[in-house]
């Protein structure tokens, strides 16, 4: 039978002194802390080998164990998180990367961790006009390099996670890559919250992979607005009654929404004839009746709002278009939901493959049942540190951090006590 230990990640501290941060975990109540690279916070360009003995007393005054070192996905360039990947077709961009891994890997290796997690990144418009190029080769060869960098005699295992939108996004794909690299150094992270995001039956799926799990992240979840954001191609598909779809027309940058209560074309101009055409056919090969609603574009709003959060979070997932098409979409998101009207869509957007919100919220305030996903975990082997991973509630990070651990902390003594 297995075990959960609960730790804290630092991703959801970065308001705080990392050193400060390790404080505020012990007093909550954790056994461990996952340590988070991050630009202003736990630079690992920047620490020396005193600050790094200074960490050391630190824990050890604070009775932590360092759980996981966790590579930073929004490192290199904070508005474009994951880039560059292992799977970059630029070798510069890889080897960046491939750095940052073996950084980490040096960082566990000074502080006595055992376990460093990245993601294998996104498929970028870059791979799909480079068709030749073969991201999973790219990711194979890149997981190789850095796992030469760990020595024979250390307990060092690397983990990918799989995340919403990714190219490694399910459980399975995951399962699949460990299968492929075939190194006992090589294995599996999962995260409740993609799980709930990418898995039909997600407590199933969290069953038949928790054997080759070392490390989970935990976060809350609930069902949203799912919407997909396609180029516009004769292989258009649409099943509106999994997911709308914002349709990118790359001729104009204009966008039009395909959905079962809206049809609108935001532009710039309202369309000729022949566009007319083409707009009528997309609904009517959707089952959409509707004429669409001309929607000015330059007339949305395109400031800030506190809708920021969730319209960054949803737009890094989507795969194979630009920066420039996604950032464009975002003031029509912000219309959808609301940022200075009347919003027509009520729920978070998502792009997932069961319309879960990938926005972490707070163990408790969700709909993701956490004791049954435990359950299935302990159940079927796994044993090891779960961090809670709340980047999303960094402003609010004293009641995340201490909501988090009182839930979490109930949740794991009673499927201890009916074990």
């Amino acid at each position: 039978m297995g075990a959960i230990q609960l730790s804290y990640s630092t991703f959801g501290l970065t308001n705080l002194d990392f050193l400060d941060a390790i404080d505020a975990v012990g007093q909550a109540g954790y056994e461990g802390i996952e340590i988070a690279f991050h630009r202003r916070q736990f630079n690992p360009y920047d620490i020396s080998d005193e600050y790094l003995a200074t960490v050391r007393r630190q824990l050890n005054a604070a009775r932590i164990k360092p759980a996981c070192v966790a590579t930073a996905s929004h490192f290199f360039t904070p508005s474009r998180p994951h880039e560059p990947s292992l799977m970059t077709p630029d070798l510069a961009g890889r080897k960046r990367r491939i750095d940052l891994v073996k950084r980490g890997i040096d960082i566990a290796r000074r502080l006595g961790v055992s376990l460093v997690t990245f993601g294998s990144g996104f498929i970028r418009d870059e791979h799909i006009l480079n068709p030749s190029v073969n991201p999973r080769a790219l990711l194979v060869e890149s997981i190789h390099e850095c796992l030469r960098a760990i020595h024979d005699d250390e307990d060092i295992t690397l983990l990918i996670e799989p995340e919403p939108g990714m190219f490694i996004e399910t459980l399975e794909q995951g399962l699949s890559l460990i299968n492929e690299i075939n190194s006992p150094r090589f294995q599996l992270h999962i995260d409740i919250c993609h799980a709930y995001c990418s898995e039909q039956d997600y407590i199933a799926a969290l069953g038949r992979a928790a054997p080759f799990a070392r490390y989970l992240h935990i976060s809350d979840a609930r069902e949203g607005y799912n919407l997909k954001i396609v180029k516009d191609s004769e292989h258009l598909s649409f099943d509106l009654g999994f997911a709308s779809t914002l349709v990118y027309f790359p001729d104009t940058a204009d966008y039009l929404l395909v959905d079962r209560t809206h049809s609108l074309y935001f532009c710039n101009q309202r369309p000729g004839h022949q566009r007319r055409q083409r707009l009528d056919a997309i609904l009517a090969q959707a089952g959409v009746a509707r004429a669409p609603t001309c929607v000015d574009y330059s007339r949305l709003y395109a400031g800030a709002s506190p809708l920021d959060d969730e319209i960054f979070t949803y737009l890094i997932s989507i795969p194979g278009l630009s920066y420039d098409v996604l950032e464009r979409a975002k003031p029509i998101l912000a219309y959808l939901r609301g940022a200075r009207n009347p919003p027509l869509v009520n729920k978070m957007v998502a792009n997932t493959l069961t319309g879960i919100v990938h926005f972490h919220e707070i163990p408790g305030e969700g709909t993701l049942d956490l004791g049954a996903s435990f359950k299935a975990l302990i159940d079927n082997g796994f044993s090891g540190f779960g961090s809670v991973e709340l980047y999303h509630h960094v402003e609010s990070w004293q009641s995340a951090l201490t909501d988090s651990y009182h839930h979490l902390a109930q949740l794991i003594d009673k499927g201890a006590q009916s074990a």
